[in-house]
């Protein structure tokens, strides 16, 4: 049975994608450069500078620049225009309920998990929430994963987390736990397959099923 689950927060917590390609499409207009919202959905997930960097073919120091205008929109607007996948809420209480240990663990800045749960009023849902300390660079997973699992006193044997991406799966396996992927997320086709999450689900029902169970 595990008695700890790590949950990753955008595109497994919370749908937040609306927030984050309005506010990537947001920079990148800035400089002169534009794309559709469905097309700038892979913001989702991983490191923002990098993202940037590696699919707009730009400099670190316009990564960064651009980093900075995306934050510009993404604090004061776009981290609001989210909300919890349905049924999400309701499955982490029962694990609460069920004596089991849930806390977020995200590579997003700490301040603005804590915000979107707050405005959602939904502070109190998590037994804790780990993020990157700094608004401007983000930790990678595995260290944040860590720093959660010293924090709780959480055991590698008994410690699962719940991810969407390639950078959840991976975070989980350099810090010695398994991990769930989740299809309904913002991971591309097969992404979660290849990174070798150990179960992946569809839905948040399926993910009910598989976490109340063990």
């Amino acid at each position: 049975m595990y008695k700890t689950v790590l949950f990753d927060f955008d595109g497994t917590v919370f749908d937040t994608v609306e927030g984050i390609t309005k506010s990537a499409r947001y920079a990148l207009n800035k400089f002169g450069m534009d794309a559709s919202l469905e097309e700038l959905r892979f913001f989702a997930g991983p490191p923002l500078v990098e993202t940037f960097k590696t699919h707009f073919h730009v400099s670190q120091e316009q990564a960064e620049l651009l980093g900075q205008s995306f934050r510009e929109r993404y604090i004061p607007i776009g981290m609001y225009e989210a909300k919890p996948f349905d049924g999400m809420v309701e499955l982490i209480k029962k694990l609460r309920a069920q004596g089991k240990t849930v806390a977020v663990t995200t590579m997003k800045p700490l301040f603005m998990a804590l915000s979107i749960l707050e405005r959602a009023g939904l502070e109190g849902l998590f037994d804790a929430v780990y993020g990157s300390p700094d608004s401007d660079v983000e930790d990678p997973k595995e260290k944040i994963i860590s720093a959660a699992m010293t924090g709780l006193g959480a055991a590698v044997d008994d410690t699962i987390l719940v991810g969407d991406t390639k950078y959840d799966i991976t975070g989980a396996h350099i810090a010695g736990i398994k991990a769930v992927g989740v299809r309904y997320g913002y991971a591309a086709e097969h992404e979660l397959e290849d990174a070798g999450a150990d179960f992946i689900v569809d839905t948040v029902a399926q993910l009910e099923e598989f976490l109340l169970s063990r």
